[in-house]
């Protein structure tokens, strides 16, 4: 049986549409009203809040924790200042990626990390020969992403002590909130301007009460996975289990991945102390990797074109689509769109896909399966530019950017 999440008793009677799923375990909304669609316009134009608890979370402390956590991540967390956070990834001896999350250094010696995976067994097994402590807190804390052009206002409604309006991307504060104990990060799944807000979970109802009671002047909303997803892909952000196969899941080599073919490769630094995988990426960067993940654009007159040789009006899936869809160049598979969605914001039909490396140069046009009828058929997909969606806002320190 699924479990509850701490603000389970305020979401529950919420969700008209008792559309549910199930992360890491807990009750997860897909959608709190039939459609996602006031959802997607919360996290676009107001505030969406989605409940984060089901994220598995890590608490590093010890004086080695900064080299530790540098050895077992692909990052050189002995740069990252006390009151930052980072993405990263971590990979195993060969170099292929076994998970990714956001590491935050929230006191001298005080590191937590957040995984979509258990890990708590790999993290301790690769910890000997370091002091440090490793302490699985997912249970501990509850976690809310509160994510949108106006959720700074909703965050300084709030807030008493904690310096919103000069907190810098990837920034990181304790202080409180509605009279609670709380970390809070500048950091989301959303592309857009958004925090995550961490909470003993006792307090949780109470954090939850006073971001509606205060932000339903800035139009806050509750939003589920599907919105999510949509915004997500925009972002061009990868959702490991869709967009590759972690490590430890993978029933063959081909379906593990390395930072490179993600396009994570901007956070591999090889020439320094060293960490797990090193020497594998080593070798990799001297002939460049086979794979590549790129972004992808539909051709949307084309779609409607193939749908009205059959009589029928362009069709697409309600939600974002995690299903892989063969991509081709020149009536040769040479990769797979590994999800998608219309951006309502854009106006464009998206993909994000894995390719071979010699045809993801931006520009490069490939095909893309589609049925239609049962009838199989392609239309063109062009490779573009990720993040398909990157407002100003997102980074931006100042309140009226």
């Amino acid at each position: 049986m699924p479990k509850p999440t701490p603000f389970h008793a305020r979401i529950q009677p919420l969700c008209e549409s008792y559309d549910w799923s199930i992360w890491a375990g807990q009750y997860a909304v897909r959608a709190f009203d039939v459609c996602h669609e006031r959802e997607y316009n919360a996290f676009r134009q107001a505030t969406g809040v989605i409940d984060v608890s089901p994220l598995f979370k890590y608490d590093i402390r010890g004086p080695d924790a900064a080299q530790y956590l540098s050895w077992i991540t692909v990052r050189d967390l002995s740069t990252l200042k006390v009151g930052r956070s980072t993405y990263l990834c971590w990979t195993d001896e060969q170099g292929k990626v076994i998970d990714d999350g956001t590491c935050s250094r929230i006191a001298e010696g005080h590191y937590r990390l957040t995984a979509a995976a258990p890990m708590h067994h790999w993290f301790t097994d690769n910890a000997r020969g370091y002091t440090v402590t490793i302490e699985d807190v997912s249970e501990r804390y509850a976690a809310l992403a509160i994510q949108g052009p106006t959720s700074r206002d909703v965050l300084r409604s709030i807030s008493r002590d904690i310096d919103v309006d000069g907190m810098r991307f990837f920034g990181v504060q304790e202080g409180m909130l509605a009279g609670i104990p709380a970390v809070v990060t500048r950091t989301g799944y959303t592309g857009d301007l958004g925090y995550e807000l961490w909470v003993e979970q006792h307090h949780a109802l109470t954090v939850w009460d006073a971001l509606f009671e205060s932000g339903d002047r800035f139009g806050i909303h509750p939003a589920g996975l599907n919105a999510l997803d949509v915004c997500r892909i925009e972002a061009g952000f990868l959702m490991m289990g869709v967009d590759y196969t972690g490590a430890f899941d993978a029933l063959i080599e081909s379906q593990k991945s390395t930072p490179d073919e993600l396009g994570l490769g901007w956070m591999v630094k090889l020439e320094r102390s060293p960490f797990i995988g090193q020497s594998a990426l080593r070798y990799e960067r001297k002939s460049g990797p086979s794979v590549s993940t790129v972004g992808l654009e539909i051709d949307w007159v084309a779609l409607e074109e193939l749908y009205g040789r059959h009589g029928l009006p362009a069709a697409l899936p309600a939600t974002a689509w995690r299903d892989s869809v063969p991509l081709y160049k020149s009536s040769r598979q040479v990769g797979r769109a590994t999800s998608g969605s219309w951006s309502p914001i854009l106006k464009k039909n998206l993909a994000l896909a894995r390719v071979d490396s010699r045809h993801s140069k931006l520009g490069t046009c490939l095909d893309i399966e589609v049925t239609v009828e049962w009838a199989r058929a392609t239309v063109p997909a062009r490779v573009v530019k990720t993040p398909f969606y990157d407002p100003p806002q997102k980074k931006a320190v100042d309140s009226n950017v």
